[in-house]
């Protein structure tokens, strides 16, 4: 479903993907994962075309990605096409960007309405029951300012299926959320990778992609560490680097525990 052939890209002197090369099978959950600055948001940036590689080729069932063919020679999409392209690749951000003068339904809707041209009546329906599937039904009518940071993201989740794209493409989804909001959008995902649809997804979320991915993809500094099985990632982690990173996390969220303990519980171990 998605093909990603020695893609670089640059900023400047600085190296944002080196040579990248990927293959994702229809229905399979790859997690990116790495430290800050590693590439995996410019990644996913370059697939749905928001950003445009420098070299390689971006493949989604089988369409060339910002680029065609014509007579012989890749040029640049006219932008129609990009826009064709782009909507079938969904993405969910860090930040939920809905639009703060329309309601929750309204901003499912929006999009359907004026890209995909469907009824309106159409475009109700179907947002009704997408919001339905993120559980965000008693919402329908509130405005971002009113939602939790959960709620806000569950809404965006519900806006990028409106386009039924073929592909999900989730950039660090939780990073802005509180806690206790986090389970509420990372249980819509779960929900999402077992219905089958194809997805990558840039996280700092271990134990979520032990549990969904079906394969674990390492970045750093621009270029693939390594990748494997998530579950094969997770207990045999085949380069130091990996060791290294995934022994901070698990420091880190061991600090976060004890954090959460009652002051003097520790003193009964």
């Amino acid at each position: 479903m998605i093909e990603i052939l020695e893609v670089a890209k640059r900023y400047g002197d600085a190296c944002a993907l080196r040579c990248i090369t990927i293959s994702v099978a229809k229905g399979e959950v790859v997690a990116l994962v790495g430290p800050s600055g590693s590439g995996k948001s410019t990644l996913l940036r370059c697939i749905n075309d928001l950003e445009s590689a420098d070299a390689g080729e971006i493949r989604v069932d089988g369409d060339l990605i910002g680029y065609e063919l014509r007579n012989g020679i890749i040029k640049h999409q006219p932008d129609h096409r990009a826009a064709k392209h782009r909507a079938e690749v969904g993405m969910v951000f860090q930040s939920f960007n809905l639009f703060p003068h329309m309601t929750v339904i309204e901003n499912v809707m929006v999009a359907p309405l004026h890209v995909r041209r469907i009824p309106k009546a159409q475009a109700l329906e179907e947002a009704a029951e997408l919001l339905r599937r993120v559980r965000m039904t008693e919402k329908t009518d509130a405005y971002p300012a009113q939602l939790s940071g959960g709620q806000q993201q569950r809404a965006a989740i519900a806006r990028a299926l409106a386009m039924k794209p073929k592909v999900m493409l989730f950039d660090e989804p939780t990073s802005a959320l509180d806690p206790e909001t986090i389970n509420e959008v990372l249980d819509v995902m779960r929900e999402l990778a077992n219905s089958g649809m194809t997805m990558m997804i840039a996280t700092h979320e271990m134990a979520f992609a032990r549990e969904v991915a079906d394969r674990v993809i390492f970045m750093s500094d621009g270029g693939i560490v390594e990748q494997a099985t998530a579950e094969r990632f997770f207990a045999e982690p085949a380069t130091e680097q990996s060791r290294a990173f995934l022994g901070s996390l698990l420091r880190r969220e061991g600090n976060r525990a004890c954090a959460r303990v009652p002051s003097g519980a520790l003193l009964t171990a």
